[in-house]
């Protein structure tokens, strides 16, 4: 039958799983770092996730499609339910509770790496001078609070900026100030570190933007953490 339903456009989703959560019947998957419609049976065409992706991939077409299926929803659904229980649908509310081996010898202090203030990038004033001629890591918030030796092996001679690209409804102004960080204060190279979930790679995407609007190319590299900590990729990234 020909219907109405969602289309994704690949080259715009930049898998920042915003529209996961908004889809009712759990239509929705982030795949290879991609947004995709998992079967046009779980799609009623209605368009409730139109609105809620920032890189506007998702519109409404018409096309020959299987027909809504409530009966299959309930099925997928309540199988999603049974892998584990999720705080408002999105898998980077995923319920899970981690165990840890004893650790070795924990005595004496660590020095703190860090280097300035402020650091929330909606706080910070992207020609502050420790930015100038600096190496930079954009982090996002939980990275820290995952890795055991994130000042050791992450932000030692680096200045730091954190976000959230769930939480902040600031992408665009984000944006400019890395745009102005890059161009007008001159910083060296961007490292962008964000979580395994899929809405966090919305902050690499807020990077490459700005670096593709930035006259000035400088290197950035990605990190990527799985949700034990542990550095599951590294990567120069092209823009």
């Amino acid at each position: 039958m020909k219907r109405k339903i969602i289309k994704i456009d690949e080259s715009k989703c930049n898998g920042c799983g915003e529209c996961v959560p908004n889809c009712a019947e759990g239509a929705l998957q982030i795949v290879n770092g991609k947004a995709k419609l998992v079967s046009d049976v779980y799609c009623d065409g209605l368009g409730a996730c139109l609105g809620h992706c920032p890189m506007d991939a998702i519109a409404i077409e018409e096309r020959e499609a299987d027909e809504f299926d409530e009966e299959k929803v309930k099925e997928h659904l309540k199988e999603e339910n049974n892998e584990a229980p999720l705080a408002c649908g999105c898998p980077g509310t995923m319920v899970q509770k981690f165990s840890h081996a004893e650790s070795g010898d924990e005595s004496g202090r660590r020095e703190s790496q860090l280097r300035q203030w402020p650091i929330q990038l909606h706080l910070v004033p992207p020609n502050a001078p420790y930015f100038k001629n600096s190496d930079v890591l954009l982090a996002a918030d939980c990275t820290a609070f995952s890795v055991g030796d994130f000042h050791k092996d992450y932000l030692k001679g680096k200045s730091l900026a954190i976000a959230c690209p769930k939480l902040d409804n600031e992408r665009e102004s984000y944006i400019e100030k890395l745009t102005a960080m890059i161009d007008e204060v001159g910083i060296n190279t961007l490292t962008v570190m964000i979580m395994e979930v899929p809405c966090c790679s919305g902050l690499l995407g807020i990077a490459k933007e700005a670096a593709a609007r930035a006259s000035r190319k400088i290197p950035i590299k990605s990190i990527t953490i799985s949700l034990r900590g542990e550095k599951m990729d590294e990567s120069w990234v092209s823009v």
